[in-house]
Parts: structure tokens; C-alpha cells; sequence
């Protein structure tokens, strides 16, 4: 992603529908006029964000709990740096803040803390925690800037490949997306993003299984072998706000919700099923600061 877009999307982000009155307009908007001074593409930033966020209490869960998040995104000597959640990623090929073409490639580590703790449902934490997974993989992707609204809108391509290196699951996850940005504003950005996650069969039986004692430990049915394969879809609707009244210095405050549904046998899963639910949403809004 172009420099100014990683800029842009540095913050976090915000949620913003159209109405319906939108619909009903005979005519498109135009497209934002947004002028942005060359020097400032290519300057060394870095953006520093914390809130909180409520989320499923495992995942499957129907039950929630809040928990602090935050984040840091930035470029350095034109090698760029985000994480997303608990994940970590660098890109390692340099930009040309005029380039309309992004290519990325790089390493990613991310922390799996699922099931490690926080769990709600008595039934889910009589089969027992799980201890926190390091995994670390890499990703490639291309973006291009300057797509529908705008010189600035980006829509880019990406697929993540990660493997827990703890021996905790002992298994991959493989998750392609599509995100499309744009900035509306010098103060308003936002963002839409699908994506799908693969996983492998030990991760399936490692946090969706219930094998014989468990079933008896907790009440749930046997699910002794759940295998691998689509974990789940996800779609993320996100923005920040600039206090500042400029989203490449400042203030701003960000947004994001996220909707993930379980599929095939991590939806089956009684931990999903009968202690749960398929349909997962995230949330999370805080203030975060652009150096």
C-alpha cells in the first residue's frame, strides 16, 4: 500500500454507513479534493493506538468480554510495518511514494491466545486452556492506488501464511483477503475488507474437539475428530477521525467492528454449536497518535 494510504489507515478505524437517502441521490458525490504535499509521502512516520475492543470470549463463543487493544503502524527508511490484532508484519520491498503500484512481501508473527483464558461458558472451561501459540510465517501481495473515488483510494490483494512454531496446535493458517481504503477527507478515512482463513486439522481438533473425558468433564458431546479446511469468512468495516483536521499528523480516533461466520466443522463443533455461536463480531474504538 502506497505510503500515504498507510499513513491514512495509521490511526485505526471508525464505521461509517451510507443512508439511504444515498440511493436516492440522481447523482454520484464527487470525489474528494484532497491535496497532500509530495515531501510528506516520504517522510519516516509511526502511529501508536490503544482502547478497547469486546470480542467472543474463545472462538465460537456467544458470550463476550472486554479486553485492551492496541496498535502501531508506521514506515521507516521506506520499509513499512502494521500489526493487526495480535499479528505483526513487515513489508521488506521499498516503495516509491509515487508509485500507483504496491508490491508487499514480508515476514509476520502473530500470538494465537485462544482458549488461553477469559472463558465465560463453564462447560468450555471444563475441557481445559490451552497455552499461547507463537506463529510466524510470511505474505505477499499487491496493491494500486488511485482506483474509484480518488488519487488516494487503494485496493489491494494479500495472502498471510503462518505456522505455530510452539507446537501448541501444531498446524498452519492460510488467510487471502481483499481490502479496498480511501479517504473521504484530511480528516476521515475508511476501509472495507473480506477474507477467509484455512487452517489445518490439528488446529481443528486442538481448540474444536471434544474427546471422551472432556465430554464427560463438561456435558458436551463427543466431537473427537473435526477436521480442517475454511475456517471462517470474515468482513471488517473500520475509519478514524482526525482531531487534528489531519490524518498524517495528530490525533485521531479510530474505530473497527468485524463480522466472522464458522464454517464446516468448527461451526459443528459443540463448542460452537451447543456452548456457542457461528456468527462472531469484534469491536474495538480508541484514540491513537501519528508522529
Amino acid at each position: 500500500m502506497p505510503s500515504f494510504l498507510r499513513l491514512l489507515a495509521a490511526a485505526g478505524s471508525a464505521i461509517v454507513l451510507a443512508g439511504p437517502a444515498l440511493a436516492q441521490q440522481a447523482d454520484p458525490p464527487p470525489a474528494p479534493r484532497i491535496e497532500v504535499d509530495p515531501a510528506a509521502l516520504d517522510r519516516d512516520t509511526i502511529t501508536i493506538g490503544g482502547g478497547a475492543g469486546l470480542v467472543p470470549s474463545y472462538e465460537g463463543s456467544n458470550d463476550y468480554v472486554v479486553i485492551p487493544v492496541g496498535a502501531v503502524r508506521g514506515r521507516v527508511n521506506g520499509f513499512n510495518f502494521m500489526s493487526r490484532g495480535l499479528q505483526l508484519s513487515a513489508d521488506l520491498l521499498r516503495e516509491k511514494p509515487t508509485s500507483s503500484i504496491d508490491l508487499m512481501a514480508g515476514p509476520v508473527a502473530s500470538l494465537n491466545l485462544n482458549r488461553t483464558g477469559r472463558i465465560v461458558d463453564p462447560r468450555v472451561r471444563a475441557l481445559g486452556k490451552r497455552k499461547v501459540a507463537l506463529e510466524l510465517g510470511g505474505y505477499v501481495g499487491i496493491g494500486k492506488t488511485g482506483v474509484i473515488t480518488s488519487a488516494y483510494d487503494n485496493l489491494a490483494v494479500r495472502v498471510s501464511y503462518v505456522r505455530d512454531v510452539t507446537g501448541v496446535h501444531d498446524s498452519y493458517l492460510l488467510t487471502p483477503s481483499i481490502e479496498y481504503g480511501t479517504p473521504l477527507s484530511r480528516r476521515v478515512y475508511v476501509g472495507l475488507g473480506v477474507s477467509a482463513t484455512l487452517v489445518g486439522d490439528r488446529y481443528a481438533q486442538n481448540y474444536f474437539a471434544v474427546d471422551a473425558a472432556g465430554a464427560a468433564r463438561s456435558g458436551l458431546p463427543v466431537f473427537a475428530q473435526p477436521r480442517g479446511g475454511v475456517k471462517n469468512y470474515t468482513g471488517t468495516l473500520l475509519a478514524s477521525y482526525a482531531l487534528s483536521g489531519d490524518l498524517l499528523h495528530g490525533v485521531q480516533l479510530f474505530t473497527i467492528i468485524s463480522y466472522s461466520r464458522l464454517q464446516g466443522d468448527f461451526a459443528r463443533s459443540p463448542l460452537t454449536s451447543v456452548a456457542g455461536n457461528p456468527n462472531q463480531v469484534y469491536g474495538a474504538v480508541g484514540i491513537g497518535y501519528t508522529f
